[in-house]
């Protein structure tokens, strides 16, 4: 970590070139690293020394830009991976196993919901989806002797609901388990979890972190303030010997700043091997160097269009925590003062059918499976992201049937509206 503000992290962070070296990220394009003796490679393997020896568990272009993305959030170490969805299950299953038990947000987007509740739950992991809003005491009551995790989304994907950071962290930390927060929507530069009482912290930087619909990949940090051996008979993988590792204890040998992410490389990475190509980590930090720029657009296009849309005619209901109306505003204004993200969902009156009549209408905005982007989309998450949802659990998601999740990019403002003003008037 740094001293340096997040505008300059954005663009500074993580490599920083020696005399003569390449000035941008070098694109290390190598799946295998050579070594003079074996006895060099042997200590990799032994972890007594770092460096690199096959791109599957790691290479140096992801690492560069895996500590751009810690220094943002303020953690101690990070690692990249295939994709969000790969680093929200390595954050989970790094320290829940069969007969395990996590508690998660009910409110969290469609594809983590089903990897969550059907996935993982054939590898023998239980979970207990609870309401954002829930009060502290009912949060209190879903913890079991097995819970090993809590999990939420900042802002969540569709809904928008704002999570309150500092009572599901209280509630974890109470019962000696970590809390995970995936932070996608808001980015590092709009809000910094950690300093809520977030232990680790997961991105799919697919979304606004790439920004321009480039390259799929996830992120994980780990804040290293959680003391995994205070808890030793609740976390075994991190507090007793490994011997697929040599009998290794990462939380003695690497201490609160790296024992996670080291076990979440040495092991799950090594075993299923959902590495970020380097190549798409190069992509990612080209997005990452204009994030703090990009994140203010983005926001103030998402409050233009949400202000139109709160005031029109046929509209039932609008998402958007910037707006002064909405429910999780004030928690927005204390967790996210600068902002929060440019992604605003809303509700036709006349529901589903509405909702379709209307996305064939636009032309600015794209109908496509993906959101946070440079270019506006929009989605029909019922349809989509969410259709293996029941009915019960779109509405504990906080997900109508007619509702519809726009993603307002950079474009001029008023040719945003415009477009949502002509489809409204043609639906």
């Amino acid at each position: 970590m740094n001293n340096w503000s997040i505008d300059t992290n954005c663009v500074q962070a993580g490599y920083r070139p020696g005399n003569g070296e390449p000035r941008e990220v070098p694109i290390v394009q190598s799946t295998t690293f050579k070594y003079d003796t074996s006895a060099d490679m042997g200590k990799l393997f032994d972890l007594e020394a770092s460096g690199y020896f096959y791109t599957r568990l790691q290479n140096p272009t992801n690492d560069y830009v895996a500590a751009k993305i810690a220094d943002l959030e303020g953690g101690t170490a990070g690692m990249l991976t295939s994709s969000g969805q790969a680093a929200n299950f390595f954050a989970v299953f790094n320290i829940a196993n069969q007969g395990d038990h996590v508690i998660s947000s009910a409110s969290i987007y469609g594809g983590t919901y089903n990897l969550f509740n059907v996935t993982m739950r054939k590898m023998g992991i239980d979970f207990t989806f609870i309401s954002p809003d829930c009060t502290p005491e009912e949060l209190d009551k879903a913890f079991k002797p097995n819970t090993k995790a809590v999990f939420g989304e900042s802002i969540a994907n569709p809904a928008l609901t704002v999570l309150d950071f500092e009572k599901f962290a209280n509630a974890a930390h109470t019962h000696g388990v970590p809390f995970i927060v995936d932070n996608t929507f808001p980015t590092p530069v709009n809000c910094r979890p950690i300093e809520f009482g977030a232990d680790i912290v997961t991105h799919s930087t697919t979304k606004y972190m790439d920004g321009h619909g480039a390259a799929v990949g996830g992120a994980i940090v780990d804040a290293g303030k959680f003391d995994w051996m205070a808890h030793a008979d609740k976390f075994p993988g991190l507090t007793t010997p490994d011997e697929s590792y040599h009998g290794i204890t990462y939380a003695e040998k690497f201490g609160l700043g790296g024992a996670f992410i080291t076990k979440c490389t040495s092991q799950l990475m090594r075993d299923f091997g959902s590495i970020q190509a380097p190549q798409n980590a190069f992509i990612l930090n080209l997005g990452l160097e204009s994030l703090h720029v990009r994140m203010k657009r983005h926001c103030d296009n998402g409050m233009a269009l949400a202000t139109f849309l709160a005031n029109h005619p046929k509209v039932a209901h609008v998402n958007y925590p910037g707006l002064p109306g909405d429910p999780y505003h004030k928690i927005a204004e204390k967790y996210m003062p600068n902002g929060t993200c440019g992604v605003v969902s809303f509700e036709l009156k006349g529901g589903r059918a509405a909702a379709e009549a209307f996305m064939k209408e636009l032309r600015v905005f794209a109908i496509e499976t993906h959101v946070a982007d440079a270019r506006s989309c929009c989605l029909h998450p019922a349809s989509s992201t969410h259709r293996q949802m029941s009915e019960d659990e779109l509405i504990a998601a906080g997900i109508s049937a007619g509702l519809v999740r726009m993603s307002c990019g950079l474009e001029a403002a008023s040719d945003l509206i415009a477009d949502v003003a002509n489809a409204l008037d043609k639906a």
